[in-house]
């Protein structure tokens, strides 16, 4: 198995290309909650208990968290403001309707700069 690095200045190991990019993206309290998820052996009822949080909110909190990884995977996503909307949302800093507003807003913009 190779080790290799993205960039000269990035000294994590990759064992292929971009296998750490999901974990990058990620805050250090979503890599807490990871951590304590693989410690707990997958038991969302142990990780609820750990926190002291109800089982339905550590089932929102996983299910966020899933839904951030999948954003950074999206290869259809056009601008890195674009990833940031989504990631914000699934972080629950606003609903959808929200999203939608500012991502309208964002390919306009995009459209009217293109148009020049």
């Amino acid at each position: 198995m190779l080790h290799q690095k993205q960039d000269p200045g990035d000294e994590r190991p990759r064992t292929r290309e971009g296998a750490a990019r999901w974990v990058d993206a990620l805050e250090e309290e979503d890599l807490a909650f990871i951590k304590r998820f693989v410690l707990a052996s997958g038991s969302l009822k142990e990780l609820a208990s750990a926190y002291g949080i109800s089982y339905p909110t550590v089932r929102l909190r996983l299910d966020r968290l899933i839904q951030k990884i999948k954003l950074v995977d999206r290869q259809d996503i056009a601008t890195a403001f674009e990833r940031l909307l989504r990631m914000q949302h699934a972080d629950g800093k606003f609903d959808r309707q929200t999203l939608k507003l500012l991502l309208e807003a964002h390919q306009a913009e995009i459209a009217r700069e293109r148009n020049g």
